[in-house]
């Protein structure tokens, strides 16, 4: 059994990030101390599989990582947290689990976001984590479901050079499929069989928290996780392309401070202050954006909930996030530090997934996307960012001209700094070399 150094020190080496959201260096968490490790499988964003798909096919890898996270933060006990509604891959995880006593699951709801961490936290442990804090204030770390996956790997020497994705929505076959890090998401949507819509919008991240692609070059990273195809026409391609002044004007205009997008925010619900109707009405008011009564949008969790509840069909989510935005480039730090209780309604404020699905109009997407064996496509060139997680970028190691296999390091972490090594993800010839990125070319 590994020492809790031996754990952190292969977690960094092997370049384990946050696969699922910020990109946050595991290593850091694994040096925490913690009473709980909770293993996010809750897959929060609509049509998304990931998560489910590995805990189907890759449960004991997935297991071993979260042991390991727990051996490492000195956690006595270790939460599988999971969709209630997957009643057949419950009954899967409770036989791999069979006569454990240090790991649990944990039955999620299905509404939306079962997976911002603090709600999580909240469900399985009724623990409210301070406003601006992390889980790891009332005792917790939380994990991906990929992060711990990757994690069992690092322990068998193994670093990050693929990535699980989601393809769905405006394709011929959705699934979930392991490729490369570094192949651009041009290859990656091909592989579910290319598009059926004309003009598409591809939104990386999924319907709620996604960003529209501007470029199918670009290449896949440690955080790209679901790519969603729609129609040029449909109501989130609309929205998202939508420039910021034109829906600042639409709220100043329509708002009539209801109140439903803050009942609805998650994160309102644990008691932080933050308030989107509030936001607007600032905003409406001509209030400077780096005032401090703006502040409370530091705590926006960048969820999109609120754009849910909005009986208008505004935007406040985005608001808030530029917002967010504004402040972190100005700055200015979040003065929110208290330690809150819960609103009383929280539980009956939850957004139903069905019913999300359904408004946002993505019913006739809502289909399977089964982890598939892909053939093995002359993956010729691939783009490694050294930027692909929080922290400082990696700083390249190799020099044009280098012969290089798949898992040799390509970029170190600077010394001194929190951020995360790189990887080749195939055997080539490194062409390209800069402090961004660094492109290998199959030989």
């Amino acid at each position: 059994m590994e020492t809790t150094q031996e754990i952190v020190q292969a977690v960094q080496a092997a370049g384990v990030t946050g696969a699922g959201g910020a990109g946050f260096p595991t290593y850091v968490k694994f040096q925490a101390k913690a009473e709980v490790v909770i293993a996010n499988g809750a897959e929060c964003e609509p049509l998304t599989h990931v998560d489910k798909q590995l805990l189907i096919h890759h449960a004991p890898e997935v297991i071993a990582g979260l042991r390991a996270a727990m051996q490492s933060t000195g956690a006595a006990q270790g939460i599988l947290g999971v969709k209630g509604k997957f009643k057949e891959l419950i009954t899967q995880l409770r036989q791999q689990l069979a006569g454990s006593s240090d790991i649990t699951i944990a039955e999620l709801g299905n509404f939306y976001p079962a997976g911002d961490e603090q709600v999580l936290v909240y469900d399985v442990l009724e623990r409210v984590v301070p406003e601006g804090g992390l889980p790891i204030d009332v005792g917790c770390v939380v994990q991906n479901i990929e992060t711990l996956y990757n994690v069992d790997a690092a322990l068998q020497g193994q670093p990050v050079t693929h990535k699980f994705i989601t393809i769905i929505g405006a394709v011929r076959q959705p699934v979930t499929v392991r490729v490369p890090i570094g192949v651009s998401l041009r290859e990656v949507v091909a592989l579910a069989g290319g598009v059926t819509t004309p003009d598409p919008v591809i939104l990386d991240g999924g319907a709620m928290m996604g960003e529209v692609v501007s470029d199918l070059e670009q290449p896949v990273t440690k955080r790209t996780k679901m790519l969603l195809v729609l129609p040029y026409e449909h109501q989130l391609s609309v929205k998202r392309r939508t420039p910021r002044t034109v829906f600042d004007s639409q709220a100043i205009a329509s708002c009539d401070q209801c109140y439903l997008c803050t009942d609805y925010c998650p994160r309102h619900a644990q008691g932080h202050a933050i308030q989107p109707h509030k936001l607007i009405l600032l905003l409406a008011s001509g209030v400077p954006l780096t005032d401090a009564q703006m502040a409370g949008a530091m705590l926006c969790c960048e969820c999109r909930t609120c754009n849910y509840a909005c009986p208008v069909h505004l935007s406040p989510g985005d608001i808030a996030l530029n917002i967010k935005r504004d402040l972190v480039r100005e700055g200015l730090k979040n003065p929110y530090h208290r330690t809150t209780e819960v609103d009383p309604y929280r539980d009956y404020r939850r957004v139903p997934m069905t019913r999300l699905v359904n408004r946002l109009d993505l019913a006739k997407y809502d289909v399977p996307a089964p982890l598939t064996a892909v053939p093995h496509p002359p993956y010729t060139r691939v783009e490694l960012k050294m930027r692909q997680h929080i922290g400082m970028p990696a700083a390249p190691v190799v020099t044009v001209g280098d012969h290089v296999q798949q898992g040799d390091l390509v970029g170190e972490i600077i010394k001194g700094g929190m951020g995360a090594p790189v990887h080749a993800s195939i055997d080539g010839v490194v062409r390209s070399v800069t402090y961004e990125a660094i492109v290998i070319e199959a030989n």
